[in-house]
C-alpha cells in the first residue's frame, strides 16, 4: 500500500499539471471504489480552478476555488496517470484541464477512495478527525514522544502505526526509522528512554524525506504520475531483508517477526 512518501510524490507530480488550472472535464467512470463516490463530484468540480494541492496523512488533497477539496486515497493499487496513451477499464476518474492535459486515476483493486469535502471542514472530516500531527511538520521531538508514549505497554512499533499518535506513518518507514534510532520494535513504548526517543524523533522525518527524494518505494503497483518508479526500496536497511547482513556494521542478521498482523524487520544485535 502506498505510504506517506508515495502520496507526497504523487501530489508533487500532480501539482506540476494541476496547479492554477481550470478543470474543463471531471468524469467519474463508476459509482464507487472502496466506498461510494459522491454523485455530484463531476458537477461540482467541472469548471473549478485548482488553487492548492497537498497531503494529510496518506490522503492527497486537491483544493479548488469553489471551496471544495477533492480528497483521494490510493488504497493498495491506486495511481494517477498523466496523459495516458489510452483510457483503460481501471481508470475510474478522468480529469481534463484547460491546457488539454488529461489525468486518470487508475485503481485495479478499487481499495482507494474519492471524497469531496468543503475545504473549511477538512479538519472535522471523519477521515482526519483525531489524527496526530504530521511527521514532517517539525512538531515532533523526543519530549513530545515521551509525553504521548508515557506508561504505554504496547510495543513501540505498534504505537507508531497508531494514526492518533503520528499521522501517516506506515509499516515500511516505521521499520526503517526504528532501525536508524537503534530501537527494538518489540520494546514497550513507555520504556523507551529519552535519548532513544530523541534519536527516533530525528529518524522519522529523515527516512521519510530520503524516501520522498527517491520518489518513494515502488512495491508492486505504485508509480509516480509521470510513470517513474521510486527507488528508495533499493536502499532499505531492514525492510524486506530477512536473513541478510545488517547494514549497520554490527555483524548481525536481519530478522522478521509479525506484530499486529504485519511483518516487522529489524536487527536483533543493534536494535535494543
Amino acid at each position: 500500500m502506498p505510504e506517506l512518501p508515495e502520496v507526497e510524490t504523487t501530489v508533487r507530480g500532480l501539482e506540476k499539471v494541476l496547479q492554477g488550472r481550470r478543470l474543463e472535464r471531471v468524469e467519474p467512470r463508476r459509482a464507487d471504489l472502496r466506498r461510494a463516490i459522491p454523485q455530484d463530484l463531476g458537477q461540482r468540480l467541472t469548471g473549478a480552478r485548482v488553487t492548492a494541492l497537498g497531503r494529510r496523512a496518506k490522503y492527497g488533497l486537491i483544493g479548488t476555488d469553489r471551496g471544495d477539496t477533492l480528497v483521494f486515497h490510493l488504497g493498495m493499487s491506486g495511481r494517477w496517470r498523466i496523459d495516458p496513451d489510452e483510457i483503460g477499464k481501471h481508470d475510474h476518474l478522468l480529469i481534463e484541464t484547460d491546457e488539454g492535459r488529461v489525468l486518470a486515476l487508475n485503481d485495479a483493486r478499487r481499495f482507494g477512495s474519492l471524497d469531496l469535502v468543503p475545504t473549511g471542514e477538512l479538519a472535522e472530516w471523519p477521515g482526519f478527525a483525531g489524527l496526530g500531527p504530521e511527521p514532517l511538520g517539525g512538531t515532533i521531538d523526543g519530549l513530545w514522544l515521551r509525553k504521548r508514549l508515557e506508561g504505554r505497554s504496547a510495543a513501540i512499533k505498534l504505537m507508531l502505526l497508531d494514526q492518533r499518535i503520528v499521522a501517516g506513518l506506515g509499516n515500511i518507514y516505521v521499520c526503517e526509522a526504528l532501525f536508524r534510532a537503534r530501537i527494538d520494535p518489540r520494546k514497550a513504548a513507555g520504556r523507551v528512554g529519552r535519548p532513544k526517543l530523541d534519536a527516533l524523533a530525528g529518524a522519522i522525518p529523515a527516512v521519510l524525506e530520503d524516501a520522498i527524494r527517491a520518489g518513494g518505494s515502488s512495491l508492486r503497483d505504485f508509480a509516480a504520475p509521470d510513470g517513474e518508479l521510486g527507488y528508495f526500496s533499493k536502499t532499505f536497511d531492514v525492510y524486506g531483508r530477512e536473513g541478510e547482513p545488517c547494514r549497520g556494521g554490527c555483524g548481525g542478521v536481519v530478522r522478521r517477526i509479525v506484530q499486529g498482523g504485519r511483518s516487522t524487520f529489524y536487527c536483533p544485535r543493534c536494535q535494543r
